[in-house]
């Protein structure tokens, strides 16, 4: 449990950053930096632990694993979701394992002790042979673990002293809120294995610099005007389709099937020549005609030329520092990275839609964990992964000292960057706040910020 000077004295962050747009590459290796991130930044950030159609009955668990720590996340016969430190209090055996349904609680499987949904112990074998100081009345409890609920997810934080998590993740929760994110339910869910450290896969998806080396079946020609002026309405049309195919099919469901056909219907309406008003009126028509399809299939759908109004119609949302959602028309995608090695990462994605309301989703199926190199990816997020170990790789190389950043393209890549010095620096929650709302937004093309630590 990482403790809070409060005195605000910071503590040493090696390999810290010393210029905003230099990344020194040993923070994407050193196993001294990884082992002060398990130390100081882990147990302090809300996490996302799992999405709660994980959890829809009453004794329905989910195990969440972040480094040495194990986390069970338990629907209660309250209808409450808990969490606890999944250890039994008698030798430290977990007492739970992946996911499944519980009848009354969980009983170690080692000596037979046993734990209510609340966490409170309900029996101890032969409690004679113990000293009544190692069988204190709720000294036997399970341990319990920061948890609260939000965006259709079961967050967890390992400190006790963390704030709300509404107030951790402000501003993108109100935006996200905007959104009807908490209406949207699992569609699939897939999980890979990365030969690179967790911040470097992160990197690769919050910036776009990428895109037009990385993706260049993106490059769509009469998308947008010419250079020299011209501009196609026909032509537009059928690039904005060809474009919402590729992220339907290369992203598997960035933007979902179901917008794709709503747009092809849309195929032969008249823009204008100037354009501008041609793609504003494409966008807003589409909009609408996304809007009113999901409503009647009864839908809990929000206005998106509304988001749109107000300037929340984001591609892309952050949650420091390890979830990202990204909506687009009716849906979402999200990604989640966990590190599993100074130099491995665990990235989830799942494909996120919206479900007529009062209909029952079965469980997701827990994704089989496929190599970055596996044919089954779809191309987009393929192209993405044939970087990643290259780059890992190449940070080794003597020569090379640090990153680079853009600092008007690539700036979030510091600034969470920099977020992470601070929590290793043991700074307050007082102080870490403020500038979490300069990261918790959305992060393409976003600029170095100055954070005012």
């Amino acid at each position: 449990m990482a403790v809070v000077d409060q005195q605000w004295s910071a503590l040493p962050v090696p390999l810290a950053i010393e210029v905003p747009d230099r990344i020194p590459k040993e923070r994407y290796y050193d196993p001294g930096f990884y082992q002060l991130e398990a130390e100081r930044l882990w147990p302090r950030v809300w996490q996302m632990a799992c999405r709660l159609e994980e959890i829809p009955g009453r004794g329905d668990f989910v195990e969440y694993e972040i480094l040495d720590q194990s986390v069970v996340v338990v629907r209660g016969d309250d209808d409450v979701v808990r969490a606890y430190q999944n250890a039994c209090r008698h030798r430290g055996v977990k007492i739970a394992e992946g996911r499944g349904t519980l009848g009354s609680g969980f009983t170690c499987p080692f000596h037979g002790w046993c734990y209510g949904l609340d966490g409170a112990n309900t029996f101890v074998s032969q409690p004679r042979t113990f000293s009544e100081h190692n069988l204190e009345p709720r000294d036997i409890d399970l341990t319990p673990v920061r948890c609260e609920v939000w965006g259709g997810c079961a967050w967890i934080n390992l400190d006790d002293g963390a704030p709300p998590l509404r107030t951790y993740l402000e501003p993108i929760d109100g935006v996200l809120d905007a959104w009807k994110l908490e209406s949207l339910r699992a569609e699939w869910w897939y999980a890979c294995r990365i030969p690179a450290n967790w911040k470097l896969v992160q990197e690769a998806f919050v910036e776009q610099y990428h895109v037009i080396e990385t993706h260049p079946q993106l490059r769509l020609p009469g998308r947008y005007p010419a250079r020299d002026g011209r501009f196609d309405p026909r032509a537009f049309i059928e690039a904005e389709l060809e474009y919402l195919h590729l992220m339907s099919e290369g992203m598997a469901g960035m933007v979902h099937a179901s917008d794709v056909r709503v747009a092809e219907g849309l195929r032969d309406i008249e823009l204008p020549a100037e354009p501008k008003l041609a793609m504003e009126l494409w966008n807003r028509t589409l909009n609408e005609a996304v809007v009113r399809w999901h409503r009647q299939a009864g839908h809990d759908m929000p206005d998106i030329n509304e988001l749109d109004r107000q300037g929340i119609n984001e591609p892309m949302s952050y949650c420091f520092p390890h979830y990202i959602v990204l909506p687009m028309y009716s849906s979402a995608s999200a990604y989640r990275f966990r590190p599993l090695a100074p130099e491995e990462t665990l990235m989830e994605i799942w494909s996120l839609t919206r479900f007529p309301e009062g209909t029952e989703r079965p469980r997701p199926t827990p994704p089989e964990v496929w190599g970055s190199d596996d044919r089954r990816w779809p191309p987009i997020p393929t192209q993405d992964f044939s970087n990643l170990g290259r780059q890992q790789q190449g940070l080794h190389a003597r020569g090379f000292r640090y990153m680079r950043l853009s600092a008007k393209g690539e700036g979030h890549i510091s600034n969470y960057e920099r977020m992470i010095d601070a929590f290793l620096a043991g700074l307050p929650y007082e102080r870490l706040l403020p500038a979490m709302r300069s990261i918790n937004v959305h992060p393409l093309e976003m600029p170095v910020m100055d954070l005012r630590f």
